[in-house]
């Protein structure tokens, strides 16, 4: 009996064997063949904030900007004259070859030489007293970029030289400072432009670093050209001389723009 329930139970299993379904393997997809599409994901927007352009900085300049130094004003020095603003004496820079020259006008002379017939040997008092002065505003220009509005009072060149009776050929004339300082301008010019010599400058004779006892108040001629301390006057016919900056090549003619 139990030999006959093992041989039905083996056919049942074969014939299960036969009919059992075919299971077909996981289709696999070529290069060439198109997939279903997956579906596309975007990109999360950015949390940053845009940057906004930035805005030009000013410059940083101090609240109490430094102020320039103050001007020291001579004792008793004007600073206007029939309505002109005049510059202080101090706006005039000191420039000098050996240093301020210090003068003493009771022993002081002034020597009108050269191209004349009669040679002089001036005292300051012959000076201040001989000869009428003048009053003129002029501003001085230097070659270092400053300039100096000033009320000068002096005597005339031309009637300093007239003293002596001028030779005929002088067309130029020679100052001569205490310091050994030479400048030369054409006659033509000191004659025609009036140009004084200087004894007061704003009202006050000229202190010794201003060139006391004379100078030069060469308008129209850079600063170069107006000599101080002035102890010569030379007349000559040699129109190329050559000065102090002159020879070291400075114009000679000095005229400015």
């Amino acid at each position: 009996m139990s030999s006959l329930i093992f041989i039905v139970g083996v056919a049942l299993f074969l014939n299960f064997l036969q009919t059992r379904p075919t299971v077909n393997p996981k289709p696999s997809f070529s290069p060439s063949e198109n997939p279903r599409p997956s579906p596309s994901i975007s990109p999360m927007p950015s949390l940053t904030p845009p940057t906004s352009p930035r805005l030009p900085v000013p410059p940083v300049s101090p609240i109490f900007p430094t102020p320039k130094p103050p001007i020291v004003l001579y004792p008793g020095e004007i600073r206007q004259y029939q309505g002109e603003n005049l510059s202080a004496i101090a706006e005039i820079y000191i420039n000098a070859i050996a240093g301020v020259q210090s003068i003493d006008a009771t022993n002081y002379t002034l020597t009108i030489n050269g191209l004349v017939n009669k040679p002089l040997k001036l005292s300051y008092n012959d000076v201040i007293s001989g000869y009428p002065n003048y009053q003129k505003v002029v501003t001085i220009y230097c070659v270092e970029g400053w300039n100096a509005t000033i009320l000068w009072e002096g005597f005339l060149v031309k009637d300093l030289i007239q003293s002596g009776n001028l030779s005929a050929g002088a067309n130029t004339i020679i100052f001569h400072a205490s310091d050994g300082y030479t400048t030369a301008l054409p006659l033509s010019y000191l004659v025609d432009k009036n140009i004084i010599i200087a004894f007061k400058m704003n009202g006050l004779v000229l202190p010794a670093e201003r060139g006391f006892p004379f100078q030069l108040v060469a308008e129209s001629k850079y600063g170069y050209k107006w000599i101080k301390w002035i102890t010569a006057i030379e007349l000559s016919n040699d129109s190329n001389y050559l000065g102090y900056w002159e020879s070291r090549g400075y114009s000679n003619n000095a005229t400015v723009p």
